[in-house]
């Protein structure tokens, strides 16, 4: 597991590895910054966003934050590496990266400030558990979902309390075992996104 210290300040660029946060006004913009592997979720960048969302709601100045992935991806779920590195860890070691893990994602979706997704490309498995999350989630056309774990033989188990709030049980249990994949047009109809623009807008 990866325990690196993390350096204090919300908009200090040095903070971050994996990420980019700055704020522009009233507005504190987060970006997913691994474009490389489609914006996918190690232990650092899973750290940093913890840190970066418990630091702005804390933050007066902010009104509302913008989430969004560097390159054409939002998020493609977890890292492979990463989820073959965690095969060598010991049951204590996977349960605090599960914990982990649904930190970041209830840091995300405690924020006191609304947030607002900003959803292109992929947003698989963890992708599209941190849609989940958004206040406000905006799709681009083009954007594909799926709830993808299935197909590694793994639950979803993380997200899933978030997922089952925005979509409900019915559409979770489908989506869930079938992994299928699915457009922006759907994820607008099951309540995942709230809604669909154009492609670069």
């Amino acid at each position: 597991m990866e325990n690196e210290d993390m350096p204090s300040g919300p908009w200090d660029a040095a903070t971050y590895a994996h990420l980019r946060a700055e704020r522009r006004g009233q507005t504190a913009r987060v970006t997913l910054a691994r474009p490389e592997v489609h914006n996918a979720f190690n232990a650092r960048l899973i750290a940093e966003l913890r840190a970066v969302f418990t630091a702005i709601g804390e933050d007066d100045a902010v009104r509302v934050v913008v989430l969004s992935g560097e390159g054409k991806n939002f998020s493609a779920g977890a890292d492979l590496h990463w989820m073959r590195a965690s095969l060598d860890f010991t049951h204590d070691e996977n349960i605090a990266d599960a914990l982990s893990m649904a930190d970041m994602f209830q840091a995300v979706d405690a924020c006191r400030h609304p947030v607002i997704g900003r959803i292109a490309g992929f947003a698989l498995g963890g992708g599209a558990g941190l849609t989940a999350v958004c206040d406000i989630a905006i799709a681009a056309e083009g954007a594909t979902f799926g709830f993808t774990e299935a197909r590694l033989g793994i639950a979803p188990a993380v997200i899933s309390p978030f997922v089952l709030r925005k979509i409900g049980a019915s559409q979770a249990r489908a989506l869930f075992v079938t992994a299928e994949r699915f457009d922006a047009a759907r994820a607008l109809a099951i309540g995942l996104v709230h809604s669909v623009v154009a492609e670069g807008a």
